[in-house]
């Protein structure tokens, strides 16, 4: 069996690392977990402490970060205590402990965060060490670009529902938070990443995992921070956390090696016929575009018929047309036909039921722009009744003025 080299890590409860290496000689687990759960013992001095924390591919900080933080945020805070003594031992500062609880009280909770906070205190007392005084540095500068897109992703959902919620993320959580100088960003992205994937909360973790590496964490730290978390937090969990890290790292790839402007010929692009289950007539759907990752965008061009329309359906961000061609008509849900004509642009809110194609006498073109959102951009409904696109024939006259 692999020894433990350095001084430190374990405790089950409150059992010191010197006790529970007392307890039989070159073991860390405790003589308890032997007599108990023979196989646990092994596992936890062959392969927790004997591979995963003396691994390089994680400096002992770091995965001292990783756990204090899943313990925190799963509300283990017995072991809290004797990760605090293994972080002091590894680098961490009693701030930057601190620091810890202090973050995850929003990830977490309160309760969590205060809880744990009992723990560190006691190990604080016991082992002489000078308590932390909240530090007056300058206020961490966050990444701008990073910032505005976080802002306009928060726009388009909790404003507009909890605006109070999106005040305090902005103001509290990341001008206040995330800009206190105890932790760097860098850390402040592992804890959180730690925390999430810990919960969890996979569907949380692309936007901080992008932040995390965007503050200097790289891919292989941020593997192996998943890896070091099955083992405190779950194998489920942590495997749940793994498509997300790897759609977000083939992103990041692909947005690297697209840098360069791309231009496809009009001579190159496929068009195909619009399915009968998503419209009615001929429409064609040509120059299809897609921008790289982490872009939203994409869109074609669409040709329709005379009298040829798309059935009902929305778009989660909202859609853009713009008419270059021809003659059509528009319909939002309870609202009128409109007709539309060369050169209008129509501007289509997000989950609004709606429809568009040609007049019953002209052909219309138009190029269409939407975001994904999940991945997908739109949600097919029923096909327009000849009674309700009839209804075009009434709707004011542009296209002849």
């Amino acid at each position: 069996m692999m020894k433990f080299a350095f001084p430190l890590l374990f405790s089950f409860a409150a059992l010191s690392h010197a006790e529970a290496q007392e307890s039989d000689s070159g073991r860390i687990a405790p003589d308890e977990v032997y007599e108990v759960a023979p196989g646990l013992g092994q596992y936890t001095d062959d392969v927790l402490f004997g591979r995963v924390w003396p691994g390089e591919a994680l400096a002992p900080r770091d995965r001292s970060l990783v756990v204090l933080s899943a313990l925190i945020s799963m509300g283990q805070t017995g072991p809290v205590g004797s990760h605090t003594r293994i972080g002091l031992e590894n680098g961490l500062t009693p701030a930057e402990i601190g620091e810890i609880a202090t973050h995850l009280a929003f990830y977490a909770g309160w309760p969590y965060a205060i809880a744990a906070v009992y723990e560190m205190h006691e190990v604080f007392q016991n082992q002489g060490v000078e308590m932390p005084v909240d530090a007056d540095g300058t206020p961490l500068e966050l990444n701008s670009e990073a910032e505005t897109e976080r802002q306009r992703e928060m726009s388009e959902g909790i404003t507009a529902t909890v605006p109070q919620l999106a005040d305090a993320t902005n103001e509290v959580l990341f001008d206040g938070l995330w800009r206190r100088p105890t932790l760097s960003t860098r850390d402040r992205s592992l804890v959180t990443i730690a925390s999430l994937a810990a919960t969890g909360k996979a569907e949380q973790l692309p936007a901080y995992l992008n932040r995390a590496l965007d503050n200097g964490l790289t891919p292989a730290e941020a593997k192996e921070a998943i890896h070091h978390l099955a083992y405190y937090s779950g194998w489920p969990n942590a495997v749940s956390a793994v498509p997300v890290l790897e759609k977000v790292l083939s992103a990041r790839e692909t947005a690297e090696t697209s840098a360069n402007i791309t231009v496809v010929p009009s001579t190159n692009a496929e068009t195909t016929t619009g399915g009968e289950d998503n419209f009615t007539g001929v429409a064609e759907v040509s120059q299809r575009f897609s921008a790289p990752q982490p872009a939203r965008l994409g869109g074609g061009v669409v040709s329709f018929e005379a009298s040829a329309r798309t059935a009902w359906h929305t778009h989660p961000l909202g859609q853009t047309l713009y008419i270059t061609d021809g003659c059509g008509w528009v319909q939002s849900e309870g609202e009128t036909v409109q007709e539309v004509k060369p050169g209008d642009i129509v501007v289509i809110p997000p989950n609004t039921p709606h429809w568009h194609g040609a007049s019953a006498s002209d052909a219309m073109t138009h190029l269409a722009i939407s975001e994904a959102q999940d991945g997908s951009s739109v949600t097919w409904m029923e096909l327009v009744t000849d009674e309700e696109y009839s209804q075009g024939e009434s709707a004011e006259s542009k296209c002849n003025v």
